[in-house]
């Protein structure tokens, strides 16, 4: 089985991370849109949220000195449906521990477009038109769990198999946060700080993501 790829590693403050736009939309070969009409339809069939719109896609990222650069474009948020070749569609994904080093957990509701029914942690999703993915982890961190970070790191770039680009963030949230869980999940938890003592839900990808950012922690 092919294996996500790290296509930049680091330990970059949120304004370090600097995102440059090109304003040419990113054109699909005629396959890849009408497989993403087929997803987008496909979704509507069985009740999941099926509204399209405008992503971003990662053209190019490169590291000068201590930042990050990313090249984005526009995108149709379909495409990241296309099986099996997301066309390099950005998402986020804001890994997030409280101040005593325990792991928010969160298990995707059964009706969501993607990993519908799976553990994730923290929180996570597509990156808008025009802002810098160090943004959207903030962004989606309030929009899923209502709270804010004390502390944010971009950690990664990585490309899953399916050729979804993901910022990888981690968030430490203040002492006494208290979070308020969004409709988009059925159940969360706070996991033990030591990966070892992780339940029987937590599976091997979250296991081995979670092992990699804890060694850059604090």
């Amino acid at each position: 089985m092919q294996q996500p790829a790290i296509l930049a590693r680091g330990h970059w403050p949120a304004e370090r991370v600097h995102t440059r736009w090109h304003e040419e939309h990113y054109d699909p070969p005629a396959t890849k849109a009408q497989a993403a009409d087929a997803a987008i339809a496909a979704l509507r069939d069985r009740g999941s949220p099926s509204h399209d719109g405008l992503s971003a896609r990662l053209v190019a990222h490169s590291e000068r000195g201590e930042d990050l650069v990313l090249e984005l474009q526009p995108v149709r948020w379909a495409l990241r449906l296309v099986d099996g070749d997301a066309s390099h569609s950005m998402a986020a994904l804001a890994v997030t521990r409280s101040a005593d080093g325990r792991w928010l957990a969160g298990r995707r509701a059964p009706w969501l477009s993607s990993w519908a029914g799976r553990w994730a942690l923290g929180a996570g999703g597509a990156v808008d038109v025009g802002e810098s993915p160090a943004h959207t982890l903030v962004r989606e961190l309030d929009e899923e769990w209502s709270v804010r970070p004390e502390r944010l790191t971009v950690e990664a770039l990585v490309r899953l198999p399916h050729q979804l680009v993901m910022v990888v963030g981690l968030a430490w949230l203040p002492e006494g946060a208290e979070i308020t869980m969004d409709e988009e999940h059925d159940a969360y938890a706070w996991w033990p700080a030591d990966v070892a003592d992780w339940p029987a839900e937590a599976d091997e990808p979250l296991r081995r993501m979670a092992s990699l950012l804890a060694a850059h922690s604090r």
